[in-house]
């Protein structure tokens, strides 16, 4: 694994295109800690960083609307369009009171697959109650400039009055349940107790009932949410087309995970784990035990993972069947190249000068576009471009 430096004379190969883009109302990325150039070298590819929008406060998660527009979460709370390319001033009015202790928030954001019909969406939120805040799955109709029909589907039994660790994504499978990621609200003997939600991937009908066959689901002793357990912080959850729930979490110090979630399994925390607590002291001495999955490939020290995407377009060729992720320490885009479910190569992209610039990568989606978009804990809504690509012998065209 290399680090990935800018040189001059790629920056000065894509001025034209960067000229070009100015021309039509994009802009090479400019927000501060961003390369002044926007053109950047990878193993694999040339590419190129265009900045969509800079106006945006602690954005959280991203979806493509089926007419090319953008809807994004802030984490205080408010719910973004962007319409035409240009982030609309106003925020979408419905949105419930969110809880903004910590790091909790407005969070992730997913279409129903038959959005174009029924105009359905689902978010997770943080909502404030006698006990704390909890993570809450919703659901609600957008007319284009507003939330209507507002329903909380699930309010986790998650409750904690510090704030954080809350998870919390939420993908759909290709049966249409919808599955969501609970974090163990700083309290790690609870991910391996299945009569709460605390530290566990939950899968839901999209009207929010339980589906039938749910591992736990006729057991008295467990919540029949629960998909699977064992989990920390999950910032990532993404399904592929074949069907494989990909999921990342934070570790403590140390021992952040890639897993490949299944049905009913036991991901170890904090049983098992390769990170240690915050002071240094042990969490477990076990790494690895009878019953409980291994991860695909753990960070330590950590990466902090955040936002994950499968990618499978042919703009970047190379790039296909590869998992893309913002790692928030060091303020990198990781690629990841798999091969039978195992991660054979990573390689850090480094799209700013300033790694420490609040421009830690939150959320990394493949648009209808075939482009990768990143969204920035300081605000900015980039575009990865091809500038010139590279083949195999190692020659642009």
């Amino acid at each position: 694994m290399r680090r990935i430096l800018i040189p001059l004379s790629l920056a000065l190969a894509g001025l034209g295109a960067a000229f070009a883009l100015l021309g039509s109302g994009a802009r090479p990325a400019a927000h501060p800690g961003a390369p002044s150039d926007a053109v950047f070298a990878t193993e694999q590819a040339q590419v190129r960083v265009v900045t969509v929008t800079d106006a945006l406060t602690e954005p959280w998660a991203l979806a493509f609307l089926p007419d090319g527009d953008m809807l994004i979460t802030e984490r205080h709370g408010r719910l973004r369009l962007l319409h035409n390319g240009r982030l609309v001033p106003t925020d979408i009015h419905g949105v419930p009171p969110v809880d903004t202790r910590k790091q909790d928030g407005l969070m992730d954001l997913a279409l129903h697959p038959d959005f174009e019909q029924n105009r359905i969406l689902y978010f997770t939120y943080s909502k404030n109650g006698e006990r704390g805040d909890t993570t809450v799955l919703a659901s609600a109709r957008f007319d284009g400039a507003s939330l209507a029909d507002v329903r909380d589907l699930l309010v986790a039994d998650a409750w904690d009055d510090y704030g954080g660790n809350s998870g919390s994504r939420i993908a759909f499978g290709p049966d249409r349940t919808i599955y969501m990621s609970v974090g163990d609200r700083h309290e790690q003997k609870p991910a391996q107790d299945l009569r709460t939600h605390k530290g566990k991937i939950l899968r839901l009908n999209d009207d929010g009932t339980i589906p039938r066959d749910n591992p736990f689901v006729n057991r008295a002793d467990a919540r029949p949410e629960i998909f699977a357990y064992g989990v920390r912080n999950p910032q990532g959850l993404f399904i592929d087309s074949s069907g494989t729930i990909w999921e990342h979490e934070h570790g403590p110090r140390g021992g952040d995970e890639l897993n490949i979630i299944q049905r009913g399994h036991n991901y170890g925390w904090p049983a098992i784990t390769f990170g240690v607590n915050y002071d240094g002291t042990t969490i477990s001495k076990e790494t690895a035990h009878e019953g409980m999955d291994q991860p695909i490939v753990h960070w330590t020290p950590s990466i902090s993972p955040a936002g994950l995407t499968m990618y499978t377009s042919d703009r970047f060729p190379a790039w296909q069947g590869n998992l893309f992720l913002g790692a928030l320490s060091g303020a990198h885009l990781r690629r990841l190249e798999l091969r039978a479910g195992r991660v054979m190569h990573q390689e850090e992209l480094v799209l700013f000068r300033r790694p420490k610039s609040r421009q830690r990568i939150r959320d990394v989606r493949q648009g209808p576009d075939g482009l990768l978009y990143l969204l920035t804990d300081g605000g900015a809504l980039l575009r990865l471009e091809p500038a010139v690509t590279i083949t195999s012998s190692g020659d642009p065209r």
